[in-house]
């Protein structure tokens, strides 16, 4: 059997965040796009050559990017919405992406399960005419670097179409994408590619199975380039489809052992003979080094069960999931460090696994990697106490008091249209200034937080003359809305450099989940009391959701996401009761990520949904009734979901909305939502300021859908990556088409 090592793609933002900081310069004006594009081409190169160095064999290349790869073949297959065909150009790709004088950016939602966003394709019924002269550039300058080892990387026609918004119907798109996809396949051929990775995520959705008329009219019509083409599935397994997938006119086939039941498929189905089989066995979504003793015998039972000729080792999925290297981390403990696997210690295991497995590897990294396991597990704290609390909770700790209905006239008194934001405000350099330093010891922890104090005033004072009702204080002492909190809990660490790009320029430094957590001290009522003691108005407590800490971690393997979720719960239990005796009236306890964490497999959805909605009731249950209780969620879907949502108990979700052209609201009002809806008015990922009318429309949207009681004005989003130029403007809108409607209102006969 020939056994070669493969990657499906790597992290793409620099070492040292490159291309956002050239990004972010070039959006300002202070660099040419010449500037921009030669960082993202050296950054790309430089990633080549890692994988090259590490001795990886089938090197995946194009899947660098400016801002979004869904993005990029959207824009290279020519599915340009019409507002934005007026532009050209890098000036048409950011409009798309951030929106443009008055015309909004493309929807973002998340990729699959993950907390990566993608710009969602808006496919019309014309098509303008292609252009893949870029990513054919790519391809050449990796061959010049990599030789046959490049191997380019497409986003296939059914997972592009599947992830897009429709005007015509699937044949008709289908019909006019084949074409194209047949040109760049032969052009690829043409430059002496031999294989080409299709990447297909889409076969692991519940719903894959009725595609398989389009599957298999796609691949029958690509065949006729005579190009292998090697199809590529992650994040979970194909399910019901597997056994006409493996049919499919391809060379290699991927699939992800690392979730899912793929390898029960196989001895089930068997796997074709004449396919090259790519075996996703180190997890590209964690962190954690493979245990040597389990990652081989699975990768035996593989090979045992095969009649295969050929297998690559590969990653489970791309790699831009994880930080670059975890040998930089000389912060973290050396037991702890020596555990991680960050994306070029990913590439050491691969090429370590696929030497093993033909007997052409000594014995001594694995019993380095063993070693190291040992000596974590002797790290690793364990807490008895919140052991024995999670195992006495009582069916009385998940739920509120009172009911819905019961405890609203008992919280505090708005009127119609109450406005806020979501929680938090532009973080200036100045303000990012004041962390680095107080980091480095350069400030005192009283002068740190005397100067955020100074930033809290401020906004306490701009949202009193904005005229907002609910206010917030700012957010200014955070980085970030779930590392915030993983520093105050035991349990959790922080690496310096790990960075992953969460959208576009927006990078965030996942937590790792090592060991039990515990609160061991109040988190946030300092900075309540002090926003509080400022205005007579009511300021809200802000929190993140259990579910989202845990899903924007990276998480332990050794007990159940469900135990990791009950104890960040009970953490923030705590949290909610601290502010609650320092009277707070609002507290918001996010969880963007609520829907993100769903299976992709909708039969395993009610055991989720079922221990994620307790983990956020066992959080917030311990609230009085007089005590409103906010949540937030944002770029996904709710409407298969809403019962769900409504199980939360929370008095008001805020929503994005105004990127799905009021889909979210549709969703939640069509599905019966009884509790206070924030209808997300405009959008905050765009610098574009909206004005009082376009956030009027936005409004009586909400009117013609919810009860008026039911509504209350907010932005999509929270504020923190804006500048004040912006957000002042937008509030000022925002504030003033909250007052119009309410005249409207009031002044309708009833």
């Amino acid at each position: 059997m020939q056994i070669k090592s493969a990657t499906l793609g790597y992290p793409r933002i620099g070492k040292n965040r490159e291309v956002k900081k050239s990004l972010e310069a070039f959006w300002s004006g202070k660099i040419a796009a010449e500037s921009l594009l030669q960082t993202v081409t050296e950054v790309e190169e430089a990633n080549w050559k890692t994988q090259l160095d590490a001795g990886i064999e089938k090197i995946g290349i194009g899947d660098t990017t400016l801002y979004d790869h869904v993005l990029d073949w959207a824009f290279r297959f020519g599915l340009i919405p019409e507002p934005f065909q007026q532009f050209s150009g890098l000036e048409r790709y950011f409009a798309m992406a951030r929106g443009k004088e008055g015309i909004p950016a493309l929807e973002m939602t998340k990729w699959f399960d993950t907390n990566y966003h993608y710009l969602v394709p808006e496919i019309a019924s014309e098509i303008l005419s292609a252009d893949f002269s870029d990513f054919l550039q790519t391809v050449q300058r990796a061959q010049k670097i990599l030789g046959k080892r490049a191997i380019p990387i497409i986003l296939s026609p059914c997972t592009l179409l599947r992830l897009s918004k429709l005007e015509s119907n699937i044949d008709e798109a289908v019909s006019k994408l084949i074409p194209l996809y047949i040109n760049l396949l032969t052009e690829l051929k043409n430059l002496g590619v031999d294989e080409v990775q299709m990447h297909e995520p889409a076969l692991v959705l519940g719903d894959a199975n009725s595609w398989k008329k389009h599957f298999q009219t796609v691949y029958n019509s690509l065949e006729s380039v005579e190009l292998p083409l090697h199809l590529v599935t992650y994040f979970d397994d194909l399910g019901e489809t597997y056994p006409w997938v493996i049919e499919l006119p391809v060379s290699a086939i991927s699939l992800d052992f690392t979730r899912g039941r793929n390898l029960e498929l196989i001895k089930t189905y068997g796997f074709p003979e004449d396919k090259r089989l790519g075996l996703g066995i180190i997890d590209a979504r964690n962190i954690w080094q493979i245990r040597p003793e389990q990652v081989l015998s699975v990768l035996q039972e593989i090979v045992d069960n095969l009649h295969v000729k050929s297998l690559d080792i590969q990653p489970s999925a791309s790699l831009q999931f994880v930080p670059y290297d975890a040998k930089g981390e000389k912060q973290l403990p050396s037991a702890l460090r020596n555990v991680l696997s960050f994306a070029e210690q990913k590439l050491q295991e691969v090429v370590l696994l696929a030497r093993t497995i033909i007997g052409d590897n000594t014995k001594t990294e694995q019993e380095f990697l063993e070693s190291s396991w040992s000596q974590f597990e002797q790290f690793s704290p364990v807490n008895h106490s919140i052991q024995e609390r999670r195992k006495t909770l009582k069916i009385d700790d998940f739920q509120r008091s009172l009911s819905y209905g019961l405890r609203l006239d008992s919280q505090i008194p708005l009127p119609l249209f109450p406005t806020t934001t979501i929680g938090s405000f532009p973080q200036t350099s100045e303000v990012r200034q004041l962390r680095v330093r107080y980091k480095r010891g350069e400030l005192s922890q009283e002068a740190y937080q005397a100067a955020i104090d100074v930033e809290i005033a401020k906004s306490i004072k701009l949202q009193e003359e904005l005229g907002l009702d609910v206010l917030v204080h700012g957010e200014f002492e955070r980085t970030d809305m779930v590392e915030f909190f993983g520093q105050q809990l035991s349990g959790f660490a922080f690496t310096e450099n790990g960075w992953v790009q969460s959208y576009g320029s927006r990078y965030v430094r996942p937590p790792i989940i090592y060991g039990d957590v515990i609160r061991t001290a109040p988190m946030t009522v300092r900075e309540f009391k002090v926003a509080q003691s400022l205005t007579e108005k009511p300021v809200k407590g802000m929190l993140t959701g259990p579910v989202t800490i845990l899903n924007w971690s990276y998480t332990r393997t050794d007990i159940s996401r469900q135990e990791q979720a009950f104890q960040i719960a009970l953490a923030l239990r705590d949290e909610v009761a601290d502010l609650e005796a320092a009277r707070a009236k609002v507290i918001q306890v996010d969880e963007p990520a609520l829907r993100e964490g769903l299976p992709l497999k909708p039969q395993r959805w009610s055991e989720y949904l079922s221990w994620a909605v307790d983990a956020f009731r066992l959080a917030t249950a311990v609230a009085q009734p007089q005590t409103q209780i906010h949540t937030h969620m944002c770029y996904c879907e709710f409407g298969d979901i809403i019962k769900d949502i409504e199980r939360l108990d929370a008095d008001v979700i805020s929503i994005e909305n105004s990127r799905s052209n009021n889909q979210t609201l549709r969703e939640i009002t069509s599905g019966g939502y009884s509790h206070q809806v924030g209808n997300g008015v405009y959008d905050i990922h765009s610098p574009v300021v909206p004005t009082t009318e376009q956030i009027l429309e936005q409004l009586r949207t909400g009117v013609a859908n919810l009860p008026v009681k039911q509504i209350w004005v907010n932005p999509d989003c929270g504020l923190k990556t804006r500048r004040w130029e912006e957000v002042i403007p937008s509030m000022k809108n925002m504030v003033e088409a909250a007052k119009v409607l309410r005249e409207e209102v009031n002044a309708t006969p009833r």
